[in-house]
């Protein structure tokens, strides 16, 4: 399920569409019913091979239960800080993530255990920095928050709400100027779009022909506030008509849906250097941190929304088609527990970071002399 904006309008036509669209907007892709989703993925599973299916199955299935694993462990006390997890979103980032190569970047915010691992970042290295251990990615120093890796192109989870947006600009922008043909995936939930760092982005994209791609994962709450209560306008999808940027609605909740746009985004701006909005529709099962009780939902909402869970959907999808067996996706399962218990394993292990690491990776402008701070 998804819907496309035109790439540019006259101002006359751009004004009507947008005003009819706001009217005639499609439901929430979370709103299609379960066997209405596996119908729609059954039909796209047509075009990909047997190999790309269970890739995409296994790498959702590592983020689910490393999400669990690292929930396990923060009650234990083993994870400190901030915490959040992404358990009912799977389908965004490994979509997504997909069908980008190595040298492509990848930008998020701070729920970005997920992406990291999408990206080629190993469960050792993600868990050991969450423990907070010096074999951490970001050597026990970033924590849950701020996951680095350069070596696979994955420039961070950041904290400031719409911090990435701009950056992931810079990043387009540095690739076009050097030009190279990378692109650049920018990850963000709805809140953000109500910063003026997206807008003020977006028309640079445009403006400049930037070869980035900007994914909304519109999960529908902004921490404990409703999308309906936080925005006028709720179609986030048609905000990319300020700017005349392509745009389209997808089901966050199928795995291949988000793969295809985000194919069609890649495509774009590879070959012509074009950024692109995509409104991912999804929904977080858990609260926003670990520390969120999540009573502005009820229980009935939630579980309305694990009817439609990505993996149950895919699962069921795959054995229906009889792209692979229940044993073999089982059996596929116990290897990716094991792979989870291993990093935990690992980051219990590894040592605690030196001392003089406080002294370390810190920026300072040589060409600023202290007497100029005052």
């Amino acid at each position: 399920m998804s819907r496309q904006t035109p790439n540019s309008a006259s101002s006359s036509e751009a004004k009507g569409r947008a005003a009819a669209a706001v009217i005639e907007a499609e439901p929430p892709a979370s709103e299609a019913s379960v066997e209405a989703r596996k119908a729609e993925q059954k039909a796209r599973i047509k075009g990909l091979d047997r190999e790309t299916l269970i890739e995409l199955y296994y790498q959702m299935l590592l983020v689910r239960r490393f999400e669990e694993k690292s929930a396990e462990s923060y009650s234990m006390g083993k994870i400190g800080g901030f915490c959040h997890l992404y358990i009912g979103q799977e389908a965004v980032a490994i979509g997504a993530i997909s069908v980008i190569r190595r040298d492509d970047y990848v930008l998020t915010s701070y729920r970005e255990h997920a992406h990291a691992l999408a990206k080629g970042m190993t469960a050792d290295s993600v868990m050991a920095e969450l423990y907070g251990k010096a074999t951490g990615c970001s050597k026990g120093k970033g924590g849950s928050m701020h996951m680095f890796d350069k070596r696979v192109g994955f420039l961070g989870g950041h904290a400031i709400v719409g911090g990435q947006i701009p950056l992931a600009t810079g990043v387009a922008f540095a690739s076009k100027y050097q030009g190279t043909d990378q692109v650049t995936l920018c990850f963000f939930g709805e809140a953000a779009v109500n910063q003026g760092a997206f807008h003020e982005s977006l028309n640079m994209a445009q403006l400049w022909k930037l070869p980035c791609i900007y994914i909304c994962e519109n999960n529908q709450y902004g921490m404990g506030t409703s999308l309906e209560r936080a925005m006028s306008l709720k179609d986030i999808s048609l905000k990319a008509r300020a700017y005349e940027l392509a745009g389209e609605i997808v089901d966050g909740m199928d795995v291949l849906a988000v793969r295809e746009a985000t194919e069609r985004a890649v495509a774009r701006a590879r070959k012509e250097s074009l950024p692109t909005l995509l409104e991912v529709r999804t929904y977080r099962f858990m609260g926003h941190s670990m520390s969120d009780p999540g009573n502005y939902r009820t229980r009935a909402e939630i579980e309305h929304h694990q009817e439609r869970d990505p993996l149950k959907l895919f699962f069921a999808t795959l054995v229906e088609t009889e792209t692979a067996s229940e044993k073999e996706l089982a059996d596929l399962d116990k290897r990716v527990r094991e792979e989870v218990a291993q990093s935990v394993r690992f980051a219990d292990e590894s040592p605690e970071p030196d001392p003089a690491e406080l002294y370390t990776d810190i920026y300072a402008n040589p060409l600023v002399s202290s007497e100029a701070v005052y």
